[in-house]
């Protein structure tokens, strides 16, 4: 491929939305001439390595090639796994197989060419109840690092602040002795921000089976952050799991809960048992001033007014409560069941947790979401989203 195909290769992928910068376009050039230009593979893969920059273009990669140079069908068997396809590799897997024996009744090899066979945009948009094993697995290595935030509040101890609000005589002194003990350079302090902590009331009950793994492998992922968090499950009964998640291992924390639980896909019974949070827990402290994620369908078998009244509870002492709903993922649903019914006038954030990118949503909202008090309630269109 000479100087002229090559630009002319690097304008057809930009005309179908891939950003090709000239910078890759002349790295593109000189692998080709540490390469067999003559060869398909090399042409293929040099520019799958120097072109693109991200994942989602493979497939648009792998058209514009075939137009160019033939079917690529060849390529993509003998497809290598290669360490620059993200951090841990496309799917989660930094290393190559090393099995030399491809029948030796290891399935590693098998199921990391065929992780590497879905693309990763598509795993984010599909389902969970949708998922067989192997892509339930590359999910959970995803979801594990995730960045799990949330807003700032003042607290008592203070800090130097460059714009503070109070001077800090300690401070101001210690810079007076390099000037001949004349304080031309005052410090002044500030309260220091800190994150808010975040309870997590997750429904483990039958309706939400397909749900509460992936959520799981979301609190898990919350609990090793820098938050302040804490864990519940429930389903009749409400059942605190957070020393189990605390485990470094997302598989050993899972099979903790799993035991801790003795309702596991049982019944479902919010009301009572946000009832039971707030007795024993809320009230003391546990849920002031914190952001409550609670994770659930909304299916109530209990009575749908004692929902309404504990969730009333809830939004009084807590800084903001945020509904995640999976069945909110289907856009022909309506929060119309009695319990989600009664439950929504009280949320100030109401979101879908059917998929990774609802996931992916929830941890960047978490950070920015605001109390009910500064903002319409989740009721209204603008937070029905």
């Amino acid at each position: 491929m000479d100087a002229v195909r090559i630009a002319a290769f690097a304008q057809a992928l930009r005309v179908k939305g891939v950003p090709v910068s000239p910078d890759a376009t002349v790295r593109y050039g000189r692998a080709l001439l540490e390469l067999d230009p003559a060869d398909p593979d090399d042409l293929y893969w040099a520019g799958r390595a120097t072109l693109i920059t991200d994942p989602l273009h493979f497939g648009t990669y792998d058209a514009v090639f075939a137009a160019f140079c033939g079917d690529t069908r060849t390529h993509l068997q003998a497809r290598p796994t290669l360490a620059s396809e993200g951090p841990q590799g496309e799917m989660g897997s930094a290393q190559p197989s090393t099995d030399p024996d491809p029948d030796s009744g290891r399935s590693d090899g098998v199921e990391r060419d065929s992780l590497q066979a879905s693309s990763k945009d598509v795993l984010r948009e599909k389902r969970f109840d949708h998922l067989d094993e192997q892509e339930a697995a590359a999910l959970a290595e995803i979801i594990r690092r995730l960045i799990v935030d949330t807003p700032r509040r003042s607290s008592r101890r203070r800090a130097m602040r460059r714009r503070g609000s109070r001077l800090d005589v300690r401070a101001t002194l210690r810079r007076a002795v390099s000037t001949g003990g004349e304080p031309i350079r005052p410090a002044t302090s500030g309260r220091r921000l800190r994150p808010r902590s975040l309870v997590m009331l997750l429904d483990v009950s039958g309706s939400m089976r397909t749900y509460s793994r992936f959520l799981l492998q979301f609190a898990h992922a919350a609990s090793r952050g820098g938050v302040r968090t804490e864990v519940f499950c429930f389903g009749t009964r409400l059942t605190r799991v957070s020393r189990a998640l605390a485990s470094t291992d997302p598989d050993t924390a899972l099979a903790q809960v799993a035991k801790l639980v003795p309702d596991w896909e049982g019944g479902t019974r919010i009301g009572d048992s946000l009832a039971t949070f707030i007795d024993e827990w809320g009230r003391l402290g546990v849920s002031r001033g914190a952001v409550v994620l609670i994770c659930s369908d909304g299916m109530e078998r209990g009575d749908p007014e004692v929902l309404g009244r504990e969730m009333a509870r809830l939004s009084r002492l807590a800084y903001s409560v945020v509904w995640v709903n999976p069945l909110k993922g289907d856009p022909r649903y309506l929060p119309s069941a009695r319990g989600m019914a009664a439950a929504l006038p009280f949320i100030d954030l109401f979101l879908p947790g059917h998929n990774l990118a609802s996931l992916e949503e929830l941890a960047l909202l978490l950070r920015h979401v605001t109390s009910g008090r500064q903002m319409p309630r989740a009721g209204t269109p603008s937070q029905n989203r």
